[in-house]
């Protein structure tokens, strides 16, 4: 099985995997980490244009496990985490690792987190190497192994 093909599987499975959590995946922590998450994500390579950003907006609101809040608020915790990242990447990174990392405390929500990740970073069809680099880096300020989600 080709490599992209594995990748597509596992993206499948992780997104079931997810909506089989939904219900205990309603915590405040889980929501700011989640957005966090997927705007670190959509500025791995350390821009963001407009399509993608636009891109990854719909892929929230149109999220399953997310729809556990509104998409007001969603949107509004994705677009101050995007601006913490135009402003300065360097910066604006650490930041949203902390954002990220308010997860840690429950092992299901943090792994929940990283397979949004995992997720969002895939859904263009190419899960490159600068969003695997920062999905392994939330992995380790959430304390989860990143060779768990072959990272």
């Amino acid at each position: 099985m080709a490599l992209w093909d594995r990748f597509k599987e596992s993206a499948a499975t992780m997104q079931t995997q997810l909506t089989a959590k939904k219900n205990d995946l309603k915590s405040g922590a889980f929501r700011d980490a989640s957005m966090a998450m997927c705007a670190l994500v959509a500025a791995a390579d350390g821009s963001v244009d407009p399509s993608e950003r636009q891109r990854v907006a719909s892929l929230i609101t149109a999220n399953d496990v997310l729809q556990n809040f509104p998409a007001a608020d969603l949107q509004r915790r994705f677009e101050e985490n995007i601006g913490k990242l135009q402003a300065d990447f360097a910066f604006g990174k650490v930041g949203v690792l902390q954002e990220i990392a308010k997860a840690k405390k429950k092992p299901a929500e943090a792994r929940a987190v990283v397979q949004i990740g995992i997720v969002i970073g895939g859904a263009d069809g190419d899960f490159d190497k600068d969003e695997q680099a920062v999905v392994r880096e939330a992995c380790y300020a959430l304390g989860l192994p990143p060779h768990e989600f072959d990272l």
